[in-house]
């Protein structure tokens, strides 16, 4: 190549670029175009500041669980009496008020038994009458046996002192000592039967019958039998709806003790909650809540919290934790806690179990100050 194409081309090559001119070539950049871009990322990043700082602020307020369940009063309706069952004036899903007969067991042994113990007590009634006349002839026959030893008494003092000047025969002062000594110990039969008798009335023959022992523990069982021909009648404890009445039959006999259906309560329901314990930083009774259930979804209940337990699920194990042989585990724990649900006028029936998903406002505010 010629050296003055070289030189041409060197020139060329060496020569500054244009000033309008990116250093890729392309289209040169105005300086508003890059203000817009900077003031984006700007804005961006202002909105995570100002966003983060709003949601620490609002933070550690609301305390949200979905794992919790809508309870109510439950109960398995036994009683302490054995019997057959005799008549279930209820039915399957029946409302029933407080007091509602729910089912009877046969009362005919119930009422015997009360009729066998109304009889002792009066049984019982007449022996202590009869303990207390015993009691006042004991002492009849005693003061009896008193007079007769004292006049053996003199008697034998009297033939003691004859029979030395032989006024009276030997063998009618043996006579007249014999008799005194049989009469003493008649005396001291008498005195035994006193005591008997008055121990019979326990030390006291001024206490009123209605105040003896024997006759309190016979009406101590007269109140037993009666207390178990009430309980032969099963009654509702509370409002509430009856369910697995099929699990009893008539003519079935039934163990004392032995569950024979279900009543569920349906004027007071709740919420077990169990959120973890750094939840509860703020939570205090009479904090109010917002409920959904997961089969109305469209609904929200109204609630406050009741109580907050005072210990947690763990100390009620049958296995707790045991930490003291070194073997350290922290895990976050759960302490429950009840929310009570405030009625809805025509809100839908709410069943025991099902599931809901609660939001607690425990009303409290951080302020920057916190942060230092």
């Amino acid at each position: 190549m010629p050296d003055g194409t070289i030189t041409a081309e060197r020139s060329r090559l060496e020569r500054p670029a244009p000033a309008n001119l990116t250093p890729s070539g392309g289209r040169p950049r105005s300086r508003g175009t890059r203000l817009v871009r900077y003031a984006l990322m700007g804005g961006a990043a202002g909105l995570l500041v100002v966003g983060g700082g709003w949601y620490w602020l609002t933070g550690g307020r609301y305390i949200s669980t979905t794992d919790s369940y809508v309870q109510a009063n439950v109960l398995a309706l036994a009683t302490d009496v054995s019997g057959v069952v005799d008549a279930i004036p209820v039915r399957e899903g029946a409302h029933v008020k407080t007091g509602e007969v729910l089912f009877r067991l046969d009362p005919l042994k119930f009422q015997l038994a009360v009729d066998q113990a109304r009889a002792a007590v009066e049984q019982t009634r007449l022996d202590l009458e009869g303990l207390k006349a015993d009691y006042l002839q004991s002492q009849r026959n005693q003061a009896a046996r008193q007079a007769q030893v004292q006049a053996d008494q003199a008697t034998y003092q009297r033939y003691a002192e004859l029979v030395k000047t032989r006024a009276v025969p030997q063998q009618q002062y043996d006579d007249a000592r014999y008799k005194l000594q049989a009469d003493e110990a008649q005396l001291g039969s008498a005195q035994a039967q006193v005591k008997s008798a008055l121990a019979r009335l326990d030390g006291n023959p001024d206490l009123p019958i209605t105040e003896s022992p024997a006759y309190k523990t016979a009406l101590a069982k007269l109140g037993e039998a009666q207390r178990e021909m009430n309980h032969a009648v099963v009654r509702a404890p509370y409002d509430g709806v009856v369910t697995q009445v099929s699990k009893l039959q008539v003519g079935q006999y039934v163990p004392a003790g032995t569950a024979a259906f279900g009543l569920v309560g349906d004027d007071e329901f709740w919420v077990a909650v169990q959120p973890k314990e750094t939840e509860l930083t703020f939570a205090r009774p009479g904090d109010p809540a917002t409920v959904t259930v997961d089969a109305y979804p469209g609904i929200t209940w109204h609630g406050v919290i009741e109580s907050i337990a005072p210990a947690t699920d763990q100390q009620f194990s049958l296995l707790p934790a045991e930490n003291s042989s070194g073997n350290w585990v922290k895990v976050v724990q759960r302490v429950p806690v009840r929310v009570t649900l405030l009625a809805i006028k025509g809100a839908p029936p709410l069943s025991s179990g099902m599931s809901a998903e609660v939001t607690i406002d425990t009303g409290h505010k951080r302020t920057l100050a916190d942060l230092f």
